[in-house]
């Protein structure tokens, strides 16, 4: 959902046409396998410019894993872009795993990464749940917070939640009546609580080819939702193993999503007055039916430094051409100025 923007990996991605205007992709610079608490490794890279502005890229999710679409909104010659796939997600290990897994930990994950590769300060890119992130995080580490480009952002409370689950706006009834048709008629009342008690059962036997239903019902729902563009990364239709990753990422997502990310207590909005007074630029799709608008105009709202910027036509897909280019003016904006302005680096 909000939630998705990690893609299906960096095979399938290369083998689609993305939109035109966005920076070329590269070998990372370094790779690091960071080993943070209770077990988890994370997969680090760096790209870019080792001297270059420092920017930290929060993907999608919980549980997405990071897509090179994410780093290609960056100038390679004006940036140090860092791409963290959090824990559970893309190849951190162990992959899919819930245990020790909460946004207070995701929290402290990127302050050890900061510091393991020596950031005093970085500008904090985070898309769908990645938004969400950069927002806890920015109230956690305020004083390592350059700026801030939120796209898509979602507030995890427990009515947008089941609103995506439940599609109580009947945005496309006959496409939530086959995503419900995975659950029982007499749990598709709690379709987000099956789906999280299903998905962490331990993958073996007939578990693991009801994961892969579980895991496609979810992907083509959120694709319904999303407005994928032909040329998104998120658009391919997934195969087998493309499959085991997606269980994987929503067995992740789900234990987020049960417990509304552990953000609501107290609610996420309340906490915006922990955040520095940094440049900060909001990026939304009035037309985004898994991230709602006014998720967006609520932040923007209390934040007076805050500028948000309306991408109308994009739906919730981070690939569409008109928030793709958006996302590149902004950041190249801000390595001209260090504020979020239109218009492109030359």
């Amino acid at each position: 959902m909000i939630f998705m923007n990690g893609g299906p990996g960096p095979a399938a991605y290369h083998a689609l046409v993305l939109p035109s205007g966005l920076y070329p992709d590269s070998p990372p610079l370094r790779a690091h396998a960071l080993a943070v608490s209770h077990g988890h490794v994370l997969h680090v890279e760096e790209h870019g410019d080792p001297a270059g502005i420092c920017a930290v890229v929060l993907h999608g999710g919980p549980g997405s894993g990071s897509s090179p679409l994410l780093r290609r909104f960056f100038d390679p010659a004006r940036y140090r872009v860092i791409s963290i796939d959090q824990r559970g997600a893309g190849r951190s290990r162990p992959r899919g795993a819930t245990t020790h897994n909460r946004t207070a930990e995701l929290l402290e994950d990127l302050r050890t990464v900061r510091e393991e590769l020596g950031v005093p300060r970085w500008l904090v890119v985070g898309g769908s749940w990645g938004a969400t992130l950069a927002l806890a995080y920015a109230g956690f580490e305020p004083q390592a917070v350059a700026a801030l480009l939120l796209r898509s952002v979602f507030l995890p409370t427990s009515e947008a939640i089941e609103a995506f689950f439940q599609d109580s706006a009947g945005r496309a009834p006959e496409a939530w009546a086959r995503f419900a048709a995975v659950a029982p008629a007499d749990q598709r009342h709690d379709l987000l609580g099956f789906l999280a008690r299903s998905l962490q059962r331990a993958p073996t036997g007939g578990d693991a080819d009801l994961h892969r239903r579980l895991a496609l019902a979810w992907w083509r729902w959120e694709q319904t939702l999303a407005g994928s563009t032909a040329a998104s990364p998120a658009a391919v239709e997934p195969d087998r193993e493309m499959l085991d990753a997606l269980a994987d990422r929503y067995r992740v997502q789900s234990h987020y999503l049960v417990h509304r990310c552990w953000l609501d207590a107290p609610p996420l909005l309340d906490r915006l007055g922990a955040l520095p007074p940094v440049p900060t630029l909001l990026l939304h799709s009035r037309d985004d039916r898994i991230c709602r608008p006014s998720a967006a105009q609520a932040v923007h709202e209390l934040l007076a430094h805050s500028r948000l910027r309306w991408v109308d036509g994009a739906g919730h897909d981070p690939a569409h051409p008109a928030m793709a280019s958006a996302m590149v003016a902004a950041l190249d904006g801000y390595a001209l100025h260090g504020r979020f302005d239109d218009g492109r680096a030359p």
